[in-house]
């Protein structure tokens, strides 16, 4: 067998078992979905999504816990965005190779593998003691903000180098800024990849439960959020909450609430993907 035989061999050998990795994990997916879905579909009903909590697992909602993540993730988004965006663009465009610049890119490689109860314990001791936020909406955005601000940072420098080097070049020889080149000129075909990046910094951070405990969220609460100010819940709290009780109910209403959860997660993505193609089919 000559060199070229075996490299072929060794490729379809890495193809095959690649193939197999990702049916494998696509494969335990559907099975924990399936699984998900036998114990909690009986128990989705507009009573369930609409309901408050109780100690009868029949008569126990999620409303408090939907409404709760629905307005953490809006707070974090408009809180981690755009600081998260304005970071990417001064350290990718402005920063050049300064020691300042070399200084925060590592920091904030770091951060983005820290721990996130790391970042729960951050939030208790800044935002809930020091700032005095309490156990509150802006507390919990707040310290969720922190922890994807790394990776919103990170995709979106990425996002700015894909950008070809000869749209900057041609705006600045027809006499634009560099403000303007950058807000008129690279922002604009950036803007799918910088979406790309909120998607999974996003997806991240409302499956979050430990940061969220640390700072006291609560586990039982009996009305939805209706300011910055008020206390709350979400839905990995309270799933958790149904998950440590021993009644079989209960574990129904935990699956519910997954199911709730996952619905949430992929409408907030496809609504995400949506505008990055929209965006993609204005470039092209």
């Amino acid at each position: 067998m000559n060199a070229i035989a075996r490299r072929r061999c060794v490729d379809l050998l890495f193809q095959a078992l690649a193939l197999l990795i990702l049916c494998v994990a696509l494969g335990s997916l559907v099975v924990l979905i399936a699984d998900i879905w036998s114990d909690g579909a009986a128990r989705l009903s507009w009573d369930f999504i609409t309901g408050f909590p109780s100690r009868f697992a029949e008569r126990a909602g999620i409303w408090h816990a939907l409404t709760g993540s629905i307005f953490i993730m809006v707070v974090t988004g408009v809180l981690a965005v755009p600081l998260g965006v304005a970071s990417a663009i001064y350290l990718e465009e402005y920063g050049g190779r300064s020691l300042l610049s070399r200084i925060i890119e590592i920091n904030i490689t770091n951060l983005a593998a820290v721990p996130s109860i790391i970042y729960g314990l951050l939030g208790l001791g800044l935002f809930v003691r020091t700032m005095g936020m309490g156990r509150s909406v802006l507390a919990g955005a707040s310290t969720l903000a922190l922890l994807v601000l790394p990776v919103i940072i990170l995709s979106t420098r990425e996002a700015l180098r894909a950008v070809p080097p000869s749209i900057r070049e041609g705006s600045l020889a027809l006499g634009a800024t560099k403000w303007q080149t950058v807000w008129f000129q690279v922002l604009p075909v950036a803007v799918p990849g910088i979406l790309t990046g909120m998607i999974l910094a996003l997806s991240r951070a409302i499956g979050e439960t430990a940061p969220l405990i640390s700072i006291g969220a609560l586990t039982f609460v009996a009305f939805a959020p209706d300011g910055l100010s008020s206390p709350f819940t979400v839905l990995p709290i309270q799933i958790f909450n149904w998950v440590s009780r021993p009644q079989v109910a209960f574990q129904a209403n935990a699956a519910a609430g997954i199911l709730v959860l996952l619905a949430l997660l992929l409408t907030m993505n496809g609504v995400a993907i949506w505008l990055r193609d929209r965006y993609q089919k204005k470039l092209t």
